[in-house]
């Protein structure tokens, strides 16, 4: 007796069984791999025209969602290649970026310095010159109390009509000692003779006078007066007076000066406390014959009354061609 067999479904005619002869091998649904960056479909091998035969395939492939532009985008990444830089946007510019394009240009700022200082208003460069002076500081009388001692100042007028009180001085002329020219200058500038005691120090400065760049050192003396009256005859000083030492620092108008006149303090204490000292000070301060330094500082100031040369105009030099090597 036969045993019915059943009627094939559409699944097994549709080549669902694996491996039999006569049947399709079954084929892989199109499933999205993780993590590989595609996100396409793969195709089967007949093609993407191939259609589910089943109704339960076909329900199942109508509610399968459909690849967005998210998925699209994905695919059209992979097909990239990796070695190929994706151009950077362009950044909006700032609004400071725009505003440093609108400023108008500047013109540039004259250079300024020591090379620039030394030249003169029309553009020629300064003639650098050395002056030697000497003056001094000449008191009173050494035998009364400090309070009671007085200094001969000497005042002139600058350009803007200030009174500026100052010490006598004048340049080292040839054959003098710095002593002998403190002594003389300060008997021209006040009319008071005296004799120098004791060394005070020295003071250098730099000015701009009659087209010439001067860097000036004045040496200062201790003087003690030995006679005359005061007078104010000299064309470059405009007024002479005695001031006590306690205002000097209050009445000279230059701060190098000031400091001298405090330094004075202490060397006539000391002199005045020991007369033998005041008299051995006294001999070693009278020279009659000029140094090397003071003859040469008096051949500089003999010098600063040439007149002064015009500017040199530089021309540059024209180099030479260079002869071509031979065989050429």
């Amino acid at each position: 007796m036969s045993s019915a067999q059943p009627s094939p479904t559409p699944r097994d005619a549709a080549g669902t069984g694996g491996g039999e002869p006569g049947n399709p091998p079954r084929r892989r649904r199109n499933r999205r791999r993780r993590g590989r960056g595609g996100g396409g479909q793969t195709q089967s091998p007949q093609g993407q025209h191939d259609q589910p035969t089943s109704p339960a395939a076909a329900d199942a492939a109508s509610t399968r969602p459909k690849p967005g532009p998210r998925l699209v985008a994905d695919a059209e990444s992979a097909t990239v290649p990796a070695t190929e830089a994706r151009p950077e946007p362009k950044p909006h510019p700032k609004p400071s970026d725009l505003a440093e394009h609108a400023k108008p240009a500047t013109a540039a700022k004259p250079a300024t310095g020591r090379g620039q200082r030394n030249r003169a208003r029309g553009g020629a460069r300064l003639r650098t010159v050395r002056e030697t002076s000497a003056g001094g500081l000449v008191v009173s009388d050494l035998t009364r109390p400090f309070d009671e001692l007085s200094a001969a100042l000497i005042g002139r007028v600058d350009r803007r009509g200030r009174m500026m009180w100052s010490l006598p001085k004048g340049h080292i002329e040839t054959g003098e000692t710095a002593e002998q020219t403190a002594i003389r200058e300060v008997a021209e500038e006040t009319g008071i003779s005296g004799t120098v005691i004791a060394p005070l120090g020295k003071i250098d400065y730099w000015f701009v006078s009659e087209g010439r760049r001067i860097h000036k050192t004045v040496h200062h003396y201790l003087l003690r007066s030995t006679g005359g009256e005061l007078s104010d005859a000299d064309y470059e000083v405009a007024e002479v007076a005695w001031v006590p030492l306690v205002e000097l620092p209050k009445r000279l108008t230059y701060s190098d000066e000031r400091r001298l006149a405090r330094m004075a303090e202490g060397v006539i204490a000391e002199l005045t406390a020991d007369p033998g000292r005041l008299a051995q000070s006294e001999a070693e301060s009278n020279r009659t014959e000029p140094n090397e330094y003071e003859k040469a500082a008096a051949a500089r100031n003999q010098r600063r009354k040439e007149p002064v040369p015009p500017p040199s105009q530089r021309r540059r030099r024209r180099r030479g061609r260079r002869p071509a090597p031979p065989g050429d």
